[in-house]
C-alpha cells in the first residue's frame, strides 16, 4: 500500500488541493500517509474564495495552500501518483515515463477524468451561478469519493 500519495491537476488550485485536502481529512492526524498535491501549471495564485469557502464548509482550510508545480523530485518520493484529468495523466506520462491511474479509476475503477471548469463550462463566464455550482459539486464528488478510494488504494502501485 501506498505511503506518500501525490494528487496532480494543472494549477494545483482547486482539483488537486481539493484532493489533497479530503484526504487528509479522511485519514486523520496522524497518520501513516503522506498526501500531497501539485499542478502540471502550478504558479502562485490565491485561492478562489467558491472553493475556500467549500473547502471550510467541510472542515478543511486551505488559506494556507501555496500551489506546487509538478517536479521531478515530487514523482520521485512519491510512491501513488494520481492524476484528476487525461491531460494531467498524458503530461505525466510524457514528461516522466510513468503511467499512472485517474482519480475515479483508482474510487471507482472509472476511465473518467474530473474537468476543469473551463472543460466541462467553456462559457462558464455566461453563468457565474452554474460555473459555482459545477465547482462545488466538483468538490463534492471528490470529499464524497475519499471512503472509496481509501478501499482501493492498495490495489495501486506506482508504476
Amino acid at each position: 500500500m501506498a505511503q506518500s500519495i501525490l494528487f496532480v491537476c494543472t494549477g494545483n488550485v482547486f482539483r488537486s488541493m481539493a484532493a489533497e485536502y479530503a484526504l487528509r481529512a479522511q485519514l486523520g492526524q496522524p497518520s501513516a500517509y503522506q498526501v500531497e498535491s501539485a499542478g502540471i501549471e502550478a504558479k502562485s495564485q490565491k485561492i478562489h474564495p467558491v472553493i475556500l469557502n467549500r473547502l471550510r464548509l467541510k472542515g478543511a482550510d486551505p488559506s494556507a495552500h501555496v500551489p506546487r508545480p509538478l517536479t521531478k523530485e515530487l514523482i520521485k518520493q512519491s510512491d501513488l501518483i494520481i492524476a484528476m484529468g487525461r491531460g494531467h495523466r498524458e503530461f505525466i506520462h510524457a514528461k516522466f515515463g510513468l503511467s499512472v491511474p485517474l482519480f475515479n479509476e483508482v474510487a471507482f475503477g472509472k476511465d473518467s477524468p474530473i474537468l476543469d471548469l473551463h472543460e466541462a463550462l467553456p462559457n462558464w463566464e455566461r453563468d457565474i451561478i452554474e460555473a459555482r455550482e459545477y465547482v462545488e459539486s466538483v468538490i463534492d464528488h471528490i470529499w464524497d469519493s475519499m471512503p472509496a478510494l481509501m478501499a482501493r488504494l492498495s490495489g495501486f502501485s506506482r508504476r
